[in-house]
């Protein structure tokens, strides 16, 4: 799974304020011919993501190109259950990161359009938010 190889603090606040508005940047295609793109703001964990590259993976076989546009940096902590109040911040248990509407979050390139619709279809159902697919206008 994704997860930062060195972070310069341990813990961070999840900074949650960030959900409102739309992305400004990493919003149109960079490198593949058809993209997996956020329609609703949502928290997509390091688990969320291999999943759906997972779900890609498996479905083109050894055919086509992949890429990942999203990285997990923000580390989420958790308490244990029934613990009192005080005794300082919780340990961290995973990673993710806060997406805005309008975020591409993976690209394929490499393959008929029909298999890589399917496999971004397949991705999406893995993700906790709605997404589109789209394509890069050949002119």
């Amino acid at each position: 799974m994704l997860e930062p190889k060195k972070i310069k603090y341990r813990k961070q606040h999840r900074n949650r304020g960030a959900f409102y508005g739309k992305a400004t940047r990493g919003t149109t295609l960079a490198f593949g011919s058809f993209g997996l793109k956020t329609q609703t703001a949502g928290e997509l964990t390091a688990r969320q993501i291999e999943a759906a590259r997972r779900a890609m993976t498996h479905r083109v076989q050894r055919g086509g190109k992949i890429w990942i546009r999203v990285f997990p940096h923000t580390p989420v902590t958790h308490k244990a259950a029934e613990v009192p109040m005080g005794s300082g911040k919780g340990s961290v248990e995973y990673y993710s990161t806060i997406l805005k509407p309008g975020v591409m979050l993976f690209e394929i390139d490499g393959l008929p359009a029909d298999a890589a619709m399917e496999a971004l279809t397949l991705a999406s159902h893995k993700l906790p938010m709605k997404t589109k697919i789209v394509t890069r206008l050949h002119a």
